[in-house]
């Protein structure tokens, strides 16, 4: 059984959600703010979070970068602000999606459900490694070296680099990558994969360019030769 932990310091929305949860056929535990959280996440094994932003003694936010020192759990922001900036933060930080309040239950567990899917395929991989000079990427580990030093990405950043690796030398819209990175239910635009190639760019380091800009369409990995 799934196990999913709710974050809200609003007692009738942890309950609403706990309740469909259950219903979908998840366990669920709740935390009342990000400290309480966080302590849970350090104690317990979680497949999802349910997170809310604002909140006392530790918000959304900050609490999904503690948790990101402990453990790669996927995030699902709550959120009563839908603007722009506040969710490329997220997903710098490496939330997974957003739900803006108020919101639809149902909705809410099919993106749940979406996440979850999205996250399969690297758990279920059998070893897979492959190797450019001193960039070696392991599918199966989730792991990406660079010259011998383990780098630091967010989730969404690994997902994004396995997708272009995967497809190797084929052109890949920025249409193409909102839809199998993010999932056809993802709200947003083209800015969004451009901030995320950005940031994944700064990850690689002294391989940044494999990552190939196509003008007016989208990107690329490409083996320099």
């Amino acid at each position: 059984m799934p196990r999913m932990l709710v974050v809200d310091d609003e007692m009738r929305i942890r309950m609403i959600i706990k309740e469909y949860a259950e219903w979908s056929g998840f366990e669920v535990v709740e935390a009342e703010d990000g400290m309480d959280a966080v302590s849970k996440v350090k104690l317990q094994d979680f497949d999802i979070i349910v997170m809310d932003i604002m909140m006392p003694k530790l918000d959304g936010y900050s609490a999904c970068k503690e948790i990101r020192k402990l453990k790669q759990i996927p995030v699902i922001m709550l959120s009563a602000r839908g603007e722009e900036y506040d969710k490329l933060f997220g997903f710098e930080l490496g939330v997974d999606d957003y739900v803006v309040k108020p919101f639809s239950p149902k909705e809410l567990m099919a993106r749940v459900k979406a996440v979850l899917n999205r996250a399969k395929p690297a758990q279920q991989n059998t070893e897979e490694v492959i190797t450019y000079q001193g960039l070696v990427i392991n599918f199966t580990a989730r792991e990406v070296t660079i010259d011998g030093q383990k780098a630091s990405m967010t989730p969404k950043e690994y997902d994004l680099l396995f997708y272009l690796v995967r497809n190797m030398n084929i052109a890949l819209s920025r249409e193409k990558l909102l839809e199998e990175v993010w999932g056809f239910d993802f709200y947003g635009d083209d800015r969004t994969v451009d901030t995320h190639i950005k940031m994944l760019r700064n990850s690689l380091g002294p391989y940044r360019n494999l990552i190939v800009t196509l003008r007016g369409m989208g990107y690329k990995f490409e083996k320099i030769r």
